[in-house]
């Protein structure tokens, strides 16, 4: 019987050489153990102890770059279900991060810098939902981030969060304890205006009515 703190990994390459190199190293761990997709998808080599549930495995992907048959690979694997994908790459640029982000990665490291150690964090840190980027790419990301916010978003009122400005003028004064009226004399809005923000906010959010939008706000630190 497997314990329970044993991660279930699958791993996929383009290169069976890379493949081989990676189930080699993780053999070698107790906090993790090799599956496989199906039945008929198992290779002799590999030491496997059951089949890959997508919902709860780790899918760990090794490749030179974010290629045309990485990405086949990676839709392959979203359409399967699975959620919790690391990829492993030779080089890797912040345009690639990007599309790997979009097809579900929630890991990045390149291969120079991957031991073992390496390998089984970033395979916890999938499991548990976290990602993890190498730091520099990471700061240039964030760079990135911000001169969307600060050139793109805010010139048109808009933020990341998805909430408007204006939105979130509203929601901080609702909060307040302000009405309807009160909140649109202070804003210079007409009444209706009011609500109309009010109702595009809970909509957008599927949110139950005003208070559980201002819960809402509150508790993602849009206000």
């Amino acid at each position: 019987m497997l314990g329970s703190a044993r991660t279930p990994v699958i791993v996929r390459a383009t290169d069976p050489i890379l493949r081989d190199g990676i189930c080699m190293s993780l053999r070698t761990r107790d906090d993790v153990w090799l599956v496989r997709e199906g039945q008929n998808d198992g290779d002799s080599r590999e030491n496997t102890d059951g089949l890959a549930d997508g919902g709860r495995t780790v899918a760990l992907l090794v490749a030179d770059r974010l290629d045309s048959a990485m990405a086949r690979l990676l839709r392959s694997l979203q359409a399967k279900g699975f959620t919790r994908i690391v990829l492993i790459a030779g080089e890797i640029d912040d345009n690639e991060v990007l599309d790997a982000v979009e097809h579900g990665v929630c890991a990045v490291a390149r291969r120079s810098e991957i031991t073992p150690d390496v390998l089984v964090r970033l395979v916890r840190a999938a499991a548990a939902g976290e990602g993890a980027l190498p730091p520099d790419l990471l700061g240039r990301l964030l760079s990135r981030v911000a001169r969307l916010q600060r050139q793109v978003l805010e010139p048109r009122g808009l933020h990341l969060t998805g909430i408007t400005s204006r939105e979130t003028d509203v929601l901080r004064l609702v909060a307040s304890g302000l009405s309807t009226q009160e909140i649109a004399d202070q804003l210079c809005y007409s009444q209706r205006t009011v609500k109309s923000i009010l109702h595009d906010v809970t909509n957008r959010f599927q949110l139950r009515n005003r208070s559980h939008a201002v819960a809402y706000a509150m508790r993602e630190g849009l206000i």
